[in-house]
């Protein structure tokens, strides 16, 4: 159940019949987890989505009050002081419109909203089942069954109803009847779309008030029957509410200074987080983690795992009868995803989109907001996906995902060519890392099995040993004749972590005897998947660190401090984890560059713990007298085995 959509039932009541009304657990937990949204408006039938993908900071945007209720966001006056009837709240899925949904009738519940409405109806699209026919009356009956007064007389004192239609969507409803077909008498039985047209076009219960959530692809039916709407649209989380969330959901400050840290650390994961149920989906991963531990150092669960289960909780209601359906709309969304990065196209036509058959209505929302356009403009509707990581995600499936047999996109112009990936990042698309770690990520044995198990999509491994390759190659190319061979580049550890398997890291790392790092700054994922990668580099036998940092706050903070990857006094356990398993397979020499005085007394206690240490550099340092005294306190110790020391 997901964390931050508290309860899976509606809070359904009246002002007069305060029995039925919001449960005090509902209340408590929802103003407990609940994080203000970014959001947009635009008045007057003007909405469009923004033209680039949720979390690229494009187009204008407010962030809500967090001392405003959710109805007074929604409902804010315009310019001219009106408030609007009609109220659209748009958002992709797992953006957090049933959650807006939630807090208005939580809210309403307690009071806050009297002196706005009476009575607050809300039709949950996605779960009731309603008649084929229906007056305005029935529904209200069927939605609030322990209603006191009757619904027929609620009705005819209309000024302050609002009726919440979450999921409009899910009815499926063309809404093209002709006018003189709809009703105005709400206890006249109808066909229930003509009903709902009715209140849609006014005719019916003119003067009450709607709250209408729906996904962006299904906009262009809907916006043709409303009138003096207002759309708001959902941006998602921003860069302070994300850390809010998280405070949120832990309630315990270190666990979540811990898990914010972690996620800060890498780029992929907080941008992802702008989007709610992905930051409900790491919290949920990383609380698992944390169970037992006292930190995330040796976290289990990658990035392209999360982002697995996250896809798993967006298709968890899909229908599962014909995993077919999905695997080919899945083949061909990826092909689009992978165009587009290729040509750096984030923007696809409805054309392209039909070309490729993903107009399907029961799977295309879930990965493309569609962008209506605007009154005047005369081009079709254009499609982006949630976010630009997701394109990426869906681009490194293009490659690895099962086709029978087929090497070549339904387009006809983008081959599967791994190797042209690979090489490609190599040379000059560093615009393709994030595409390549999923790669890694997405040929992981237990992710071949995950996808099939969890989500129904099968996954080729093939391409692991074009990786291998690719990872040996490169590095010898970076060696110079004669020379060790070393590892300098920095994700190259990242995609071994993706991978997360020992006997692949072994095997890529195992002709290499050298680390070399150059003026890095280590974020906490950096440091994971360094630790990751050495406890399985048996050939390991010298490391050089100039001018790295390690890092543990977060970077844009203004009292950050880049520190020595050897200093751990700041109490972060994690480091000296970190630090020692570095030092545990190293067989001959440490240079570290550097160093302060207040490092010493903890590098001479790794000292004697590791007797395979035979060298030690400690250029550019500042070690001080009381430094070197306590560098020779560890030196003395029995364990120590150190023959050279620069």
């Amino acid at each position: 159940e997901h964390r931050w959509d508290s309860r899976e039932h509606m809070v359904r009541e009246s002002r007069q019949d305060r029995e039925l009304g919001a449960c005090p657990r509902e209340s408590l937990s929802l103003h407990s987890r609940f994080t203000t949204l970014t959001i947009t408006r635009e008045p007057q039938s003007k909405h469009g989505a923004k033209d680039g993908a949720v979390g690229t900071g494009q187009g204008c945007s407010s962030a809500s009050s967090g001392a405003a209720t959710a109805t007074t966001m929604l409902f804010e006056p315009s310019g001219d002081g009106q408030t609007p009837q009609v109220v659209v709240l748009v958002g992709a899925p797992g953006m957090g419109k049933t959650m807006m949904v939630r807090k208005v009738m939580v809210e309403w519940g307690e009071g806050a909203l009297h002196t706005q409405f009476d009575f607050v109806f809300c039709i949950d699209c996605k779960a009731i089942v309603l008649p084929m026919e229906a007056s305005m009356a029935n529904l209200v009956s069927q939605c609030c069954p322990g209603l006191q007064v009757p619904a027929g007389k609620i009705l005819d004192d209309q000024k302050k109803i609002l009726f919440i239609f979450d999921g409009f969507e899910a009815l499926g409803f063309s809404l093209v009847h002709p006018e003189a077909e709809l009703s105005s008498d709400p206890r006249e039985v109808k066909p229930l779309e003509l009903t709902l047209m009715s209140l849609l076009k006014k005719t019916l219960l003119p003067k009450a008030s709607l709250l209408i959530t729906i996904r962006p692809t299904a906009l262009g039916s809907l916006r043709q029957c409303l009138k003096g709407e207002n759309y708001v649209e959902i941006l998602g989380f921003s860069a302070a509410r994300r850390e809010e969330y998280f405070h949120r959901y832990f309630e315990n400050p270190s666990k979540a200074d811990m898990a914010f840290r972690f996620v800060r650390g890498n780029e992929i994961l907080y941008s992802l987080c702008v989007i709610p149920i992905m930051s409900w989906t790491i919290c949920t991963i990383l609380e698992q983690e944390l169970c037992g531990k006292k930190n995330l150092l040796e976290c289990s669960k990658t990035t392209t795992g999360m982002m697995m289960f996250y896809l798993s909780q967006l298709l968890k209601h899909r229908d599962r009868d014909n995993p077919q359906v999905l695997q080919q709309f899945l083949l061909q969304l990826c092909s689009l995803a992978a165009e587009g990065i290729w040509k750096h196209k984030v923007l696809f036509e409805e054309k392209e989109i039909k070309d490729c058959g993903l107009d399907l209505t029961g799977l295309l929302p879930y990965f493309l907001n569609e962008r209506i356009p605007r009154e005047g403009e005369d081009h079709e509707s254009v499609y982006a996906f949630t976010h630009l990581h997701l394109q990426e995600f869906f681009a490194a499936m293009f490659y690895v995902l099962e086709d029978n047999g087929e090497t070549i996109s339904s387009l006809g112009r983008l081959e599967k060519d791994v190797n042209k990936l690979l090489e490609s990042y190599n040379k000059s698309r560093k615009d393709l890392n994030v595409t390549v770690q999923f790669l890694f990520g997405l040929v992981s044995q237990k992710s071949i099995e995950y996808m099939d198990k969890t989500i129904g999509c099968r996954i080729s491994s093939r391409a692991r040993e074009e990786l291998l390759e690719w990872l040996q190659r490169r590095h010898r190319g970076l060696s110079h004749p004669g020379q060790a061979l070393k590892v300098s580049e920095m994700d190259t550890f990242h995609f071994l972590f993706e991978m997360n398997e020992k006997s692949f890291a072994q095997s890529a790392l195992g002709h290499f005897t050298d680390l070399d790092l150059q003026d890095t700054r280590l974020t906490l994922y950096d440091q994971m998947a360094l630790s990751f990668c050495i406890q399985h580099w048996a050939g390991l036998g010298s490391v050089t660190l100039q001018g790295c940092s390690f890092h543990w706050r977060d970077p844009e903070a203004e009292l950050d401090v880049s520190v020595p990857w050897i200093w751990w006094a700041g109490g972060q356990p994690g480091q000296v984890r970190c630090a020692e398993s570095l030092l545990s397979v190293l067989s001959r020499r440490l240079q570290w560059c550097r160093l302060s005085e207040s490092c010493c007394a903890e590098l001479a206690a790794l000292l004697a713990e590791h007797p395979g240490l035979a060298q030690l550099e400690l250029a550019d340092s500042s070690l001080g007298d009381s430094g070197v005294r306590l560098l020779c306190e560890g030196l003395r110790t029995p364990g120590c085995r150190l023959r050279i020391l620069r």
